[in-house]
């Protein structure tokens, strides 16, 4: 029985089996990285540079394609070097670093959607108390918030999954590390640490989502009581990207995870992969850009103003 010291690099999941797959897979991995690097630095610098941007949904709307860019960066790199080098391995270390990094961005996202909600509820529901619930300082603490306790929940993770004994060879069934793939690997039973940090994560993400849930409810019972349509139409347009983005993300990752184990395939499971780990981050920026009408102004105003200059 060997374990995890005797491993030294594992084995991910092979996109396709034929070079001609292999460029193609790596050229479409390439173009939707683009994609979404592109949408998300441009989401980023409108914001940065947009001194009437400068609220907190837009604080946190900052926040959120940083966390999508670099959790692209985490995963597809990888990927896309294996596709076309036509190779499978990633080191050892290299292995628990995508994965820790991974979830920290994954998390944070996750937090952070929790809190965009709450500012959507604070705007709609207690517009009269929105400058004090929601200063500078409180919008500086619950990013921090966000982001600690995502890099808390994944170094936990992290650690203890990789303090497992691996006894069931080193081929992984993604093309990215994650805990569920590695967990497979293991020759060990689960203990009570591993109950532990289970129930903890699963506890973390149904209060955020029962908050959501709720916040929402409220959201709507405001709206639908405002009076003149034009203003309940406002109102709408200011939650619909939230909601469409927290909608997408929440779907894939609980089916992803909590999907029976006769729905389970290699195909479904890469297929869900690549939606919450690349689509997604990519769609991301269209959606929030869409609906919102002063974030769009702001882009064409700053992409006018490039184009003018160079």
């Amino acid at each position: 029985m060997s374990n995890s010291s005797s491993i030294s690099h594992f084995l991910l999941l092979a996109l396709a089996d034929t070079r001609q797959l292999q460029l193609l897979h790596f050229c479409l991995l390439l173009g939707i990285s683009l994609d979404a690097l592109l949408g998300n630095s441009l989401i980023i610098s409108t914001v940065a540079c947009g001194h009437h941007l400068h609220t907190p949904i837009f604080f946190f709307m900052l926040n959120l394609p940083l966390t999508d860019l670099v959790s692209i960066c985490t995963t597809v790199p990888k990927a896309m070097h294996n596709s076309l080098w036509d190779t499978r391995a990633i080191s050892y270390t290299g292995c628990a670093t995508q994965l820790f990094f991974f979830m920290i961005f994954i998390g944070t996202e996750y937090f952070l959607l929790t809190v965009m909600c709450y500012d959507r509820y604070v705007s709609i529901c207690k517009p009269l108390h929105y400058g004090t619930l929601l200063g500078s300082r409180a919008c500086a603490h619950m990013a921090a918030a966000a982001w600690a306790i995502a890099l808390l929940t994944a170094l936990m993770h992290t650690a203890n999954t990789f303090s497992l004994p691996l006894c069931h060879a080193n081929a992984l069934g993604q093309f990215f590390c994650e805990v569920p793939q590695i967990l497979k690997l293991s020759c060990s039973n689960l203990n009570l640490r591993e109950l532990g940090f289970l129930v903890f994560s699963i506890s973390l993400g149904l209060g955020c989502s029962v908050f959501i849930v709720f916040s929402y409810v409220q959201i709507f019972k405001a709206v639908l009581s405002i009076p003149s349509e034009q203003g309940r139409h406002k109102a709408f347009s200011t939650c619909l990207p939230h909601l469409a983005v927290v909608s997408l993300f929440l779907s894939t990752i609980i089916f992803s995870y909590l999907k029976p184990p006769t729905m389970s395939s290699p195909s479904l499971d890469l297929a869900l992969s690549l939606l919450y780990s690349l689509v997604l981050p990519a769609l991301n920026p269209l959606i929030y850009s869409l609906r919102n009408q002063e974030l769009k102004a702001a882009v064409q105003t700053l992409m006018t103003a490039w184009f003018q200059k160079h």
